[in-house]
């Protein structure tokens, strides 16, 4: 069993264990089992611990989006969009005459008391923004979410097939690095200074799947999500192996 947290992190352990819990679950109880939003990394970590196996199948959903909900299930079991558990709805309020950012979304639904794993992405249009929710919270957020900022808001349930296309562009690009470190990586992704790299990351600027990392030297790997204040955001794409100078080919999406 400890063969399997070598592969990952030791702030993942946690989530490492929730993933076990549930592939053994669904192997005991031959039952599906439905998992929070997970965003790319923790997707990554829950596709290498169930990997090929014959007995349990994995399915991600929605499509095209970063966070997901995963269902793990037997092979007799057919899913439907509805195992997945999510609403979509669509905010409500006067575009004419106030802004509302996507930040500011965010922020209001986590003042609600809300986990970050309870909602999907916020998608965000020309003058439409949606929110996808769980099931189970979707009615409680009904409710309470009156009011972003200064805007009056309302809520309205809306079918998940008018979905707004995520309009983020990913620029793909191919490069070599001599270590795996933050530092080094976000250097290679921006074409900037290693040392310019190592500020950023030291001051706090710098979060790596959403957490702040402030160690230059933090181990950076294939499907980690990486944003640098007034860089944007990035992500690994592929670790490729070694060069025949013993460095990393690796390839990197940068969000336009």
């Amino acid at each position: 069993m400890s063969s399997i947290y070598q592969h990952f992190r030791p702030d993942e352990k946690e989530f490492v264990d929730a993933a076990l819990q549930w592939k053994q679950t669904v192997e005991d109880q031959y039952t599906a089992k439905r998992t929070d939003f997970l965003d790319p990394r923790q997707q990554h970590i829950v596709e290498s611990i169930i990997g090929q196996n014959d007995e349990i199948i994995l399915s991600f959903y929605p499509e095209n989006s970063e966070r997901k909900r995963a269902l793990l299930y037997p092979p007799y079991f057919q899913p439907e969009e509805e195992d997945f558990g999510i609403r979509l709805f669509e905010i409500q309020y006067p575009s004419k005459f106030v802004t509302i950012e996507h930040r500011q979304v965010l922020g209001t639904l986590m003042s609600l008391g809300l986990k970050r794993d309870k909602f999907g992405d916020i998608l965000t249009g020309e003058d439409t923004i949606q929110l996808m929710l769980a099931d189970e919270i979707a009615d409680y957020v009904l409710m309470e979410l009156t009011q972003i900022g200064k805007a009056k808001i309302s809520l309205k349930d809306i079918p998940r097939s008018e979905r707004l296309e995520s309009r983020e562009e990913w620029q793909e690009k191919t490069t070599t690095v001599s270590s795996m470190r933050l530092d080094v990586i976000l250097a290679a992704i921006y074409n900037d200074s290693r040392q310019k790299a190592q500020t950023l990351i030291k001051s706090g600027h710098v979060k790596v799947n959403w957490k702040s990392v402030e160690n230059p030297s933090f181990e950076v790997e294939a499907s980690d999500v990486l944003s640098a204040r007034g860089y944007g955001r990035s992500k690994v794409l592929t670790v490729e192996g070694r060069t025949k100078r013993d460095k990393w080919r690796i390839s990197v999406g940068i969000l336009k």
